[in-house]
């Protein structure tokens, strides 16, 4: 059991090791997770920004490790009205007149807790927002706490994250993760054997702006599979948003993505908990050698939709209240 500081491509960082799992966590980069290794399996389960990638990694985080999106996804014209609040975001897609991918991917967390057990390593990392985070405030005019938990023992990393509201009156929350899986993740692989499963349910009608028309549609063939054989993670584009519905894995409901080796007869399993009730399931064109299986407590452009709330997951907490999200990777 170690957690111990590091030099990660000159930012540092905490290396964990338990239960035959390995991890780097960068907290000056939104707390991300740039690695988490399998050491049984050679299971490198996360893409971890190379030697040449660092500065690509510090201007776009959203495509290495677990990176937070707080809001998930996209805005419509980077704006939104809730209790008489505006909330009013750059714009960052000017094709689109979008707002995407969040407020927080890249801001400092500070280290506030760490512990070791007889059988697991824990950190948590904190990251504040008040009047005096010009950045943050200014978009989303809340004082509020960003807690991640990050738990790593035999039974794979459990991650708890955690919202706050420090301000005096109701604060949306919508979160997700970005999650970028190695396709292959076992070296010398071959990606044509590997197969996704996905906890897939219903599938978003998007626009040309890649937000909900607020129909939602059965799966299509191929989606479909995700339910059951799984599909095949590159080699043709994906881009899908659907809502969270689980499946049976082992037996027993399951709700997350199971990202499989076939040749190998390993598994990966990423599971979340209830808080997640969509996904986005994207890969970059299909060429990459990743795969994006991305949780979301709210939908894409949830707080503009004219749905209800238990559908689209939007969520606003009270004033000294919090809320919190759990996912969980393990290897069979």
């Amino acid at each position: 059991m170690r957690i111990e500081k590091i030099d990660f491509g000159g930012l540092p960082a905490l290396g964990l090791e338990a239960g035959g799992y390995e991890a780097i966590i960068v907290p000056s980069i939104g707390s991300n997770i740039v690695r988490l290794f399998h050491q049984p399996t050679g299971a490198n389960i996360l893409r971890t920004p190379q030697a040449d990638e660092f500065e690509t990694f510090k201007a776009r985080p959203q495509v290495f490790g677990v990176p937070l999106l707080f809001p998930p996804n996209r805005i419509e014209d980077g704006t939104y009205t809730y209790e008489g609040q505006k909330y009013q975001y750059p714009i960052t897609i000017p094709a689109e007149n979008n707002y995407h991918h969040g407020i927080i991917k890249s801001k400092p967390f500070v280290v506030t807790k760490t512990s070791t057990g007889a059988d697991f390593v824990e950190i948590e990392t904190s990251f504040f927002s008040n009047c005096f985070q010009d950045e943050i405030y200014v978009n989303f005019p809340h004082s509020f706490e960003c807690r991640m938990t990050f738990n790593l023992s035999a039974g794979g990393l459990k991650q708890t994250i955690t919202f706050v509201n420090l301000s005096d009156r109701k604060m949306p929350v919508g979160m997700g993760l970005h999650t970028v899986m190695n396709v292959p993740f076992i070296e010398g692989s071959n990606r044509d054997n590997y197969r996704i499963k996905l906890s897939a349910g219903k599938r978003w009608e998007l626009n040309s702006r890649t937000l909900p028309t607020e129909k939602l549609l059965d799966l299509t063939d191929d989606e479909a599979l995700l339910r059951t054989e799984g599909i095949a993670p590159c080699g043709k584009e994906i881009i899908s948003v659907m809502t969270n519905e689980p499946i049976t894995a082992d037996g027993k409901p399951y709700s997350g993505a199971i990202l499989t080796d076939e040749a190998n007869g390993v598994s990966v399993y990423y599971e979340t908990d209830s808080q997640f009730k969509h996904w986005t399931l994207w890969n970059n064109g299909g060429e990459a050698l990743f795969i994006c299986p991305e949780p979301q407590s709210w939908t894409i452009n949830a707080p503009n939709l004219r749905l209800p709330t238990e559908l689209t997951g939007f969520k606003a907490i009270d004033p000294g209240a919090s809320w919190d999200a759990v996912t969980h990777f393990y290897v069979k």
